[in-house]
């Protein structure tokens, strides 16, 4: 039987990253002088940091790394120092940012380009959004009676963003992969559309300077700080204002490496760059520049902070009020620091979009918490659909070819639907329900301060936990007993807060 193999070292459900292998099988050996040179050999797909036994047990013939992010690429010293031999394919752009930290230890490919990397065994690399250079990889083994295909996506983004084009679905299309391995970072959570997230920060950074405010934004300082970086300079709210943004010096780094692969950005930002600086500028307002001890921020300013620094000690050493803003991702139950949303990975629309576009056989979800991607496995869209899996690491998953497809069962996990009944009294409604739903992994985030709003998305009432955070940063809704204010509008967009 021919099959892929997927051999997950790290699958990334506690922010450990990525490492997998995979390879096409026949474990039926029916034509050994066919596949002798072409199957049973792993390829490594990503690497975050793992046992080197792993390695050394599994040897993989080549590696690819999906992007630059450390998640997908800081095991790969490691591996380029226990097999200095083996190739590692990676996008053009994604080597640039990588060399000057690992070195010249990457095979760049071309976009669209198949590359053959074994007998029959061909590599395309494809644009996958989220930052630059990030690519999904289509592999192509030909045999004697059909091409077996799997498709792996590393992080993708389908929305176009301010330095990135989003995941062209049409080079998808029509693909039909036997595997698709793509990450399911935020589970089933659907988010409004990236440019009204845009508009909302940069209206609470106005807010913030308004009142008097300096803002701080702590960011990763790769991807991240750069897309808001460009927001600030080129939204129409804060072109021209009498302001300064200050880059530390890590953010200021990466922002060097764009300016040298210009040519790979979108067309957008090349034409915005034949008038002026895409980043570092002292004339046009607002003014860009470099963050160092003496050259301290004058107030009010914006500060962009790479996270990995001390950056809550930054409001203390500088005078004036300061507002410091979280991406949601780095959100945090025990700071108390207001957060905001702007996406860099797909939400559940765009992950199912690219999934039903591709049709595969196998589904196999990756690189989020297990929770998230159990939710993803067990939406009703996909199991009936198609075979979903969710891996565990050290465990090989075995993805056989052409078997019939059957409604697969829905993946394991402790969430169920929960039946309750409704008591409706003259000054409350009261929802009672089983006592065992509070052993479900979502039940604590939810009662953490036994406050919760609930709001109608057409007929169905949502049902959402307030959190420690809310109420320390006064970010409750209006409805929260206790605080009295004008009832909500109800045709207010609140998607991004439920």
């Amino acid at each position: 039987m021919i099959q892929w193999e997927c051999l997950p070292l790290n699958v990334g459900h506690h922010n450990e990253g990525i490492c997998l292998e995979v390879r096409l099988s026949d474990r039926s050996q029916a034509n050994p002088e066919i596949y002798a040179n072409s199957l049973n050999q792993w390829l490594m797909l990503d690497c975050s940091p793992t046992d080197p036994i792993n390695i050394l047990t599994n040897p993989p013939f080549a590696a690819f790394c999906s992007h630059a992010h450390a998640a997908h690429s800081s095991g790969l010293v490691q591996l380029h120092q226990l097999l200095p031999q083996i190739p590692i394919y990676t996008s053009e752009v994604t080597a640039q940012l990588l060399i000057p930290k690992y070195g010249e230890i990457f095979t760049p490919l071309a976009w669209r380009s198949p590359t053959e990397i074994l007998a029959n065994l061909w590599l395309e690399l494809l644009p996958a959004g989220h930052i630059p250079g990030a690519a999904s990889i289509c592999l192509s083994q030909i045999t004697t009676n059909r091409t077996h295909t799997l498709i792996y996506t590393g992080d993708f983004f389908l929305s176009n963003s301010r330095l990135v084009d989003g995941l062209c679905l049409e080079d998808f299309r029509a693909r039909s992969p036997d595997v698709l391995i793509l990450e399911g970072s935020l589970g089933i959570a659907q988010h409004p559309h990236r440019r009204s997230q845009e508009n909302r920060l940069v209206s609470r950074i106005l807010e913030a300077i308004a009142d008097s405010q300096s803002v701080l934004l702590p960011l990763p300082h790769l991807g991240m700080a750069q897309e808001i970086l460009m927001l600030l300079r080129s939204h129409n709210k804060l072109t021209g204002r009498n302001l300064d943004i200050w880059v530390d010096h890590e953010i200021a780094q990466v922002c060097n490496h764009y300016l040298t692969f210009l040519p790979h950005l979108p067309s957008t930002v090349q034409n915005f760059a034949q008038h002026q600086s895409l980043f570092w500028d002292q004339k046009i307002r607002p003014r860009v520049g470099y963050l160092s001890r003496h050259n301290p921020p004058k107030f009010p300013a914006i500060v962009l902070l790479d996270q990995e620094t001390n950056w809550q000690d930054l409001p203390q050493q500088l005078d004036g009020a300061w507002l410091t803003l979280l991406p949601h991702s780095l959100a945090n139950h025990d700071q108390p620091y207001e957060t905001y949303l702007i996406d860099t990975h797909s939400d559940v629309a765009g992950t199912t979009q690219l999934i039903h576009n591709l049709k595969p056989q196998h589904l196999v979800f990756i690189h989020g918490q297990l929770t998230q991607l159990l939710d993803l496995a067990n939406l009703d869209d996909l199991s009936s659909r198609y075979h979903v899996h969710c891996p565990s690491p050290g465990q090989i998953l075995e993805l056989p070819i052409g078997r019939s497809l059957h409604r697969p069962k829905r993946q394991t996990k402790n969430q169920y639907s929960y039946a309750g009944e409704l008591y409706e009294r003259e000054s409350a409604v009261t929802l009672a329900l089983p006592a065992q739903i509070t052993a479900d992994p979502h039940w604590h985030s939810f009662a953490d301060t036994g406050l919760f709003e609930a709001t109608w998305q057409g007929g169905n009432l949502v049902i959402r936990g307030i959190s420690q955070k809310e109420i320390l940063t006064g970010q409750l809704p209006a409805s929260i007993p206790g605080y009295f204010a004008e009832p909500s509008d109800p045709n207010q967009d609140l998607s991004a807060e439920t």
